[in-house]
């Protein structure tokens, strides 16, 4: 298998955490791959026409995309529990849900700064991207303590990861003042050896 990947996406790491924590990682050669919806050049435009990472090349079938559905597919190949049967699998569900909006929030901040011309950025619009990323965190520490200090699955992985992103692009917003109990769960989960072994570089 082929991963069209950044060291940077935190899609992508949700994908590499998932296979670290599967034992599934020499199963994939990583591709790199880069680019903007201003200029998807770089980007497997053949396998993905949306231009976006990750993107899994199969050898069984056409390629993957989106991070919820090749890590739905690396773990059934795993034969894991990451994706539970339900009526688990609909919390598992929401909490990466939750998770990936924390991040599509976060990355419209960024894209908000790097795309447009200063004098057309939109401080208001940032703000209120801002606003559903501190909803979502209240949200996990207000009722989703109980669930994550339970059994690993993919919902936890999605929340590590995009708390992780948050401190790697926004570290001046402290979220950790109002949601004490999920940063120190955070903390614990960000010490396992697929978080660390998956760390984008700085800059």
């Amino acid at each position: 298998m082929r991963l069209h990947y950044s060291e940077t996406s935190p899609y992508v790491r949700k994908v590499r955490v998932l296979l670290a924590e599967t034992d599934q990682t020499d199963d994939v050669t990583l591709v790199k791959a880069a680019g903007t919806p201003l200029d998807p050049s770089g980007m497997p435009l053949a396998q993905n026409p949306l231009g976006k990472i990750p993107t899994l090349e199969r050898d069984d079938g056409p390629a993957l995309y989106d991070s919820r559905v090749i890590c739905q597919y690396l773990a059934h190949r795993a034969g894991s529990t990451f994706y539970p049967e339900a009526p688990r699998l609909w919390d598992v569900l929401t909490l990466e849900a939750t998770a990936d909006g924390i991040l599509d929030a976060a990355i419209a901040m960024v894209y908000e700064h790097r795309l447009r011309p200063a004098e057309l950025v939109s401080p208001d619009l940032v703000e209120g991207y801002w606003r559903k990323v501190s909803r979502a965190i209240s949200a996990l520490e207000d009722r989703w303590l109980g669930y994550l200090s339970g059994p690993l699955d993919m919902g936890h992985v999605a929340v590590g990861v995009a708390l992780s992103y948050v401190d790697f692009r926004h570290t001046a917003r402290d979220w950790r003042t109002n949601a004490p109990g999920l940063a120190a769960w955070h903390a614990a989960f960000d010490a396992r050896p697929s978080m660390q072994s998956t760390v984008p570089p700085t800059g």
